[in-house]
């Protein structure tokens, strides 16, 4: 269960990465530090399959980086990957949201303590739904 959880978020930081890469070809930084902050970001990729615990600091660095470096694709920057760094990450996500990743880690716990399957995303969009009562 644990690799499938740190597989989806290597999967989001690769997707992050080739925004950021994209918007480095498109001209739009004008920092010639965008080929360091990459590099920084390679090694986070690198690190967290090794030390998933030690990672998480400049994970957390990183994230809050690209909303103060990169505000253009800051709504680009997928929520599961705040909620995962946690830390500062968490200052960009509203309490509602925090509240519904603490309630889905909830659900992931309980069913890996009962060695039941998890399917991240749909649990969070279950989650995500409005409650409309019982209308129906």
């Amino acid at each position: 269960m644990a690799n499938t959880n740190l597989d989806h978020h290597l999967a989001l930081l690769d997707h992050l990465r080739k925004i950021l890469v994209a918007l480095g070809e498109a001209e739009q930084i004008l920092d010639s530090s965008h080929a360091l902050f990459l590099e920084r970001f390679d090694e986070l990729v690198a690190a967290l399959p090794v030390d998933q615990e030690g990672s998480l600091y400049l994970g957390q660095d990183l994230i809050s980086q690209i909303f103060q470096r990169y505000p253009q694709i800051a709504h680009l920057v997928p929520r599961d990957l705040l909620w995962f760094f946690g830390g500062d990450c968490l200052h960009f996500m509203p309490d509602e949201e925090i509240a519904i990743y603490q309630r889905l880690d909830e659900r992931r716990f309980e069913a890996e303590e009962n060695g039941e399957p998890f399917d991240w995303n749909q649990e969070r969009q279950l989650l995500s739904m409005p409650d409309e009562g019982s209308k129906h």
